[in-house]
């Protein structure tokens, strides 16, 4: 009896000293990711731009101008093709270089892990700038080789279509490097006996990354999945805002720099709030889907 009161003794002391060491991370995300959550939520049943010392109950009515706003429709359209852009580059993309580099072209893996890792020290303000000058349809370097080849470049930032593709590729130059030498060192862990067992049964090189590298992979896949979604909507704003603003005609916006553009522009906060608010659910929802039917198929070792 004793020996078992000890025992509750000391496992109520060691859960204690758990919540005491939890406690600072808890604080930290209730001050700086609960309470500003909470505050939105809040504020999308108000009308109010930040001014007024009084804000007015609105209710559901923000929520259904959301829904009947024929921009809120386009926005999510841009973002969701904003995501398969960067799900191809920064996804599938990474993953079959390092697959080459790993188990086709094993020479110089150090020049080309630093050379695609550098642009991610770089700040992407700098990148924007420096892609808006190579690609300036009338004096950047592309417009002079396309001059010489008496091609036409197109106005790009003008172009609806186009600017999302550009936008893409401006913060793929920026991403693409940690996720490769992420998903570089997941395809690297795959057991070399298996790829040299399939080798010598002539299973092609298209099979083995399918059937072999992907599966044994791909915990570090789904991680980099996740990551390519919620960072690369979030280092897109910065393109978008330093070269485009939105346009043209809001064909390069997306649902995080549309609720910036009507929060802290247009200051309707209450409208900003519900569109956040919607957003982040329909991010929940993927997440949940996620977990629910691609989670299942991840291969974890021992």
């Amino acid at each position: 009896m004793e020996k078992r009161q000890a025992g509750s003794k000391l496992i109520s002391k060691n859960t204690l000293i758990a919540y005491g060491f939890i406690l600072p991370s808890l604080l930290v995300f209730a001050v700086f990711m609960f309470y500003p959550l909470f505050y939105t939520v809040y504020l999308s049943f108000f009308d109010w731009n930040m001014i007024k010392p009084v804000k007015a109950f609105v209710g559901w009515e923000n929520y259904i101008a959301l829904f009947r706003d024929p921009l809120t429709y386009m926005v999510m359209k841009n973002t969701l093709l904003y995501i398969a852009i960067l799900l191809l580059l920064n996804c599938a993309a990474p993953y079959g270089l390092a697959f080459i580099l790993s188990f086709v072209i094993k020479r110089g893996q150090g020049f080309y892990k630093s050379a695609f890792f550098l642009p991610s020290v770089i700040s992407l303000v700098v990148g924007s700038i420096l892609y808006l000058w190579i690609l300036n349809p009338i004096s950047g370097p592309v417009a002079m080789i396309a001059q010489f080849l008496g091609v036409t470049v197109p106005v790009w930032s003008k172009t609806q279509g186009l600017v999302i593709m550009v936008l893409s590729i401006i913060t793929t130059w920026k991403v693409f490097g940690y996720n490769f030498i992420v998903i570089f060192g997941g395809v690297t862990g795959v057991p070399k006996e298996v790829i040299e067992a399939a080798r010598i049964d002539n299973v092609p090189l298209h099979r083995i990354f399918f059937d072999i590298v992907l599966p044994m992979s791909s915990a570090t896949g789904v991680y980099i999945f996740i990551m390519t979604i919620v960072q690369g909507l979030q280092y897109i704003f910065t393109p978008i805002k330093v070269i485009t603003q939105g346009g043209p005609d809001n064909a390069s916006s997306n649902a995080i720099y549309n609720v910036y553009q009507e929060a802290f522009v247009l200051y309707h906060t209450g409208y900003a709030s519900a569109f956040a608010i919607v957003t982040m659910v329909l991010f929940v929802v993927l997440l949940i889907v996620e977990f629910r039917y691609v989670e299942k198929g991840i291969y974890y070792e021992n």
